[in-house]
């Protein structure tokens, strides 16, 4: 799973969720990606089931590049737990992902492969997607 090695604060407020993504919304590295279309918190188990579903139906041929990490602290109560006493411990940790925001990308691979790894991907994360494709000059 994804992670900080270190934070400078081990528990963060829940932020709002509104705006677009200007940084890390085109492709740099590989020839087609995945870009996200709604606005969401995309789980580091989430990102790692995705990226295994893209490995395994590639059968490890290509490059994929991962373009988001989780690194926003969520807390959880445990269950059957009065309220008050405090914030809860940390839970996992998340990406916070907006709309045009690439979360994958991925190169040296047919585009139909490519299209049906995505899609099979998409199904994993918690936001909508849509595949997308460098436009060659």
């Amino acid at each position: 799973m994804l992670a900080p090695k270190r934070a400078k604060h081990r528990k963060s407020f829940r932020g709002k969720r509104r705006g677009i993504s200007v940084r890390g919304s085109e492709l740099n590295f590989g020839n087609c990606g995945l870009k996200a279309l709604t606005v969401g918190w995309v789980g580091s188990r989430q990102i790692e089931a995705a990226r295994r579903a893209l490995t395994h139906y590639t059968r490890r041929g290509g490059r994929v590049w991962i373009r988001i990490f989780p690194d926003k602290p969520i807390t959880k109560k445990p269950p059957e737990t009065r309220m008050g006493s405090g914030k809860g411990d940390v839970y996992e940790y998340v990406a916070v992902v907006r709309p045009g925001r690439i979360l994958f990308e991925m190169g040296g691979v047919a585009g139909e492969d490519a299209k049906e790894a995505m899609r099979l991907a998409a199904a994993k994360l918690p936001v909508r997607t849509k595949f997308v494709v460098k436009e060659e000059l």
